[in-house]
């Protein structure tokens, strides 16, 4: 896609959109402009040549950009367009980064201008680290970007936004609906995310474990390393969701625990055999 005739705002400079700048510049849009509410992060921004001008007051950039892309936390999400909503310019396509979907765009699509277009996104990647400091050129090199679509969006504006993240580097761009999206996010990040926080914390003894922890526990508790800020907002906007997981991994961790106590070694033996035929076919 030529971005030569497009001029492209990113709202919120932090690892996501940090990553997003870069990729981004290099596709050489005719404008790349940066709205924060931290000035000096805007400032490194443009001493990096990541943006071309930073902004902390969104009107400027607003009435002039033809994509908008939010980086930002789900509820700032919402609140930036509600409050934002007059200074949009006329058939801007605006899209979002945000993990949950269904929530969001209830509270968007109602009052949206109609001549805007908001279309759902959300990019398979990250990081531990969080902030510009973390953003990387390569971030969306081979990731997977989930789009959610819903009836109103502009077929050409779909592809637009497809076409931005395979040029960054996307290996796949999935289409689903705003439940689809929540449903399967709340058993392949959210659910991870709670069962490494979960057993980082189930350590009862009193010794310094970190003598004794092999890389499959380092693995597994990766992501325990995890945004307070943001997690908390994730998994309360997509509540059911996440409870069913939950309540499913809560049912298949006793089954387990059961055959133990039972000291059934045929079912311990069929379900580790299982999981490893799945983890297989995950590549």
């Amino acid at each position: 896609m030529d971005c030569s005739d497009f001029n492209i705002t990113i709202v919120g400079l932090g690892l996501i959109g940090g990553s997003f700048a870069m990729a981004l510049k290099e596709l050489k849009p005719k404008n790349l402009w940066a709205i924060d509410i931290d000035k000096a992060v805007l400032e490194t921004a443009e001493k990096m040549n990541i943006i071309d001008k930073g902004y902390t007051s969104p009107q400027i950039p607003l009435m002039d950009s033809d994509i908008v892309i939010l980086a930002i936390y789900p509820q700032k999400t919402i609140d930036f367009v509600k409050s934002n909503m007059n200074f949009f310019k006329s058939g801007s396509v605006i899209t979002d980064t945000a993990g949950i979907k269904s929530n969001l765009l209830s509270e968007i699509m109602p009052i949206l201008r109609r001549d805007l277009d908001f279309i759902g996104g959300h990019p398979m990647a990250g990081k531990e680290e969080s902030g510009l400091k973390a953003a990387t050129v390569d971030m969306f090199k081979h990731a997977n970007y989930i789009l959610t679509p819903i009836d109103g969006n502009k077929e050409k504006n779909i592809n637009l936004v497809t076409s931005i993240a395979k040029d960054m580097g996307c290996k796949r761009v999935v289409y689903l609906t705003p439940k689809e999206h929540d449903d399967i996010i709340a058993y392949t990040s959210q659910l991870p995310h709670i069962i490494a926080v979960s057993l980082i914390d189930c350590n009862s003894s009193i010794m310094d474990i970190s003598k004794f922890v092999g890389e499959g526990f380092k693995d597994t508790t990766r992501v325990a390393t995890i945004n307070e800020e943001l997690w908390p907002e994730l998994l309360l906007y997509n509540k059911q969701n996440i409870i069913n997981k939950i309540e499913d991994f809560e049912n298949n961790i006793k089954e387990i625990k059961n055959a133990i106590i039972n000291g059934d070694e045929v079912f311990l033996k069929k379900r580790f055999q299982r999981a490893t035929n799945k983890r297989k076919e995950l590549g």
